[in-house]
């Protein structure tokens, strides 16, 4: 029985062996003539050779069979899964889904590549420059196949049902509550243990990072330590029915067939790795005097573009907290941004619109649309008694915040039938409180 282990820390240089193997790894060089136990060394790169030392990802991989060691790729059907955002017409208004659907493993097996399904994106992988968001709906495990991202990085929001990922370092465990980020090239498959549902913003041409803190100081936000990255752990299976490797490349899948396992990673060591992170380790800093402080400060995780202080992609968090700015709206104010915010709800009610937006479903407002509290949640906001009180117990809510203007695919405004047509309607209830002759 293998029992799951982490390392801590944030780009850490990481190094681990399988304990079955004990010495695996090089001592005092990466490709020696000949490696332990007779593997082959082989290095995955996350970045250009060249690249400034604090930003140069790679990890060398000790292996009983290199990667290289499959039939040539094939085309595969992508499904739902997509890079074109020229399907339909452009949509500018408010969008909210209803909570995605699962589909009923015995009439429609879905695994977690079959159950990829684009909504909404930006940019293109060959120019190394954009994003996607998908939703995942899977019902049963990947068997004998496994994927990875020739363009770019995933990272995985799971929403319901727990993750079971089995990658080139190691295996994780991410359940609800928790994300990770599979990093470009990375091979991994999915198992599930029933219907399983989540989101995943995809990023082409960036990694996630730790944004800066600023006057914040040294500590706050996500923690380095807190963010896991599996250990080493190899299995020496020989595949005789083929096992399948699925390529994501320049945004449609292709298969290639090996007749062995692709996690023979015995032994390995590097920055550049997989890693997940449980969203309770977050550090909530919050105005403690008055008004409504940016968003921004529940920043997870960003993908920095080339324009500093502008990010390709963000994701944030709003998680529970304690509310007790004076004299303030304390709900999301509203607003019109030059950034597009597609937000998720994992668990609870938000608190800016607690009827019609549902764990499992989404919304996206996109560049120069404007939104805000619901009617219902400015009336009882406006008029409530400004104490110290608790904001969002129970409840995970995040936002994918990217600079791109955001296209919403066929299957989003149509194929998946969650469109929630009467969106704008929560806002109709508002009402004139102008008095001219009352300051």
């Amino acid at each position: 029985c293998f029992i799951l282990q982490y390392m801590s820390g944030f780009g850490n240089e990481h190094v681990s062996e399988d304990p079955r193997c004990p010495g695996a790894l090089p001592e005092g060089q990466n490709n020696p003539q000949v490696c332990p136990y007779g593997l082959y060394a082989e290095q995955l790169s996350g970045s250009a050779f060249t690249c400034p030392r604090p930003t140069n990802k790679r990890s060398w991989l000790y292996r009983i069979l290199p990667s290289v060691c499959h039939k040539p790729f094939k085309p595969l059907k992508e499904g739902h899964l997509t890079h074109d955002w020229d399907e339909v017409e452009p949509d500018p208004n408010q969008l909210r889904w209803k909570p995605f659907e699962i589909p009923k493993a015995p009439l429609n097996k879905l695994d977690f590549v079959s159950g990829l399904h684009t909504l909404c994106g930006a940019g293109e992988p060959r120019g190394r420059n954009g994003i996607a968001v998908h939703i995942f709906v899977c019902n049963t495990s990947m068997l004998d196949r496994c994927l990875y991202n020739s363009d770019g990085d995933f990272l995985i929001v799971p929403q319901q049902g727990k993750l079971l990922i089995t990658t080139e370092f190691g295996k994780m465990l991410v359940e609800p509550n928790e994300i990770c980020v599979i990093q470009q090239g990375m091979r991994f498959s999915v198992e599930v243990f029933g219907e399983t549902r989540g989101y995943i913003l995809e990023v082409y041409g960036a990694h996630f990072e730790l944004p800066d803190l600023g006057p914040i100081g040294a500590n706050g936000l996500a923690n380095p330590r807190d963010f896991l990255v599996p250990v080493a752990w190899y299995e020496d299976r020989q595949v005789p029915g083929g096992y399948t490797v699925i390529s994501k490349y320049q945004g449609k899948l292709f298969a290639a067939q090996q007749d062995f396992s692709p996690f023979n990673v015995v032994a390995w060591h590097g920055n550049y790795t997989p890693y997940k992170y449980h969203l309770e380790k977050f550090m909530v800093i919050n105005s403690v005097a008055f008004d409504h402080a940016d968003p921004s400060i529940f920043t997870v995780l960003t993908a920095k573009s080339t324009r500093p202080g502008v990010a390709l992609a963000d994701f944030v968090i709003f998680p529970p907290r304690w509310g007790v700015a004076n004299n303030t709206f304390r709900p999301p104010y509203y607003h019109r941004n030059c950034m597009s915010e597609f937000m998720g709800l994992i668990k609870g009610h938000y608190e800016a619109k607690e009827e019609g937006f549902q764990p499992g479903g989404g919304s996206l407002h996109s560049m120069m649309t404007p939104h805000g509290p619901d009617a219902d949640c400015f009336e009882k906001a406006s008029k409530a008694k400004l104490e110290p009180e608790r904001v969002a117990e129970g409840t995970m809510a995040f936002m994918f915040e990217s600079s791109l203007s955001l296209a919403v695919t066929k299957w989003g405004l149509q194929t998946s039938n969650c469109l929630d047509k009467n969106y704008y309607k929560c806002w109709e209830p508002l009402k004139s409180h102008f008095n001219p002759k009352c300051k």
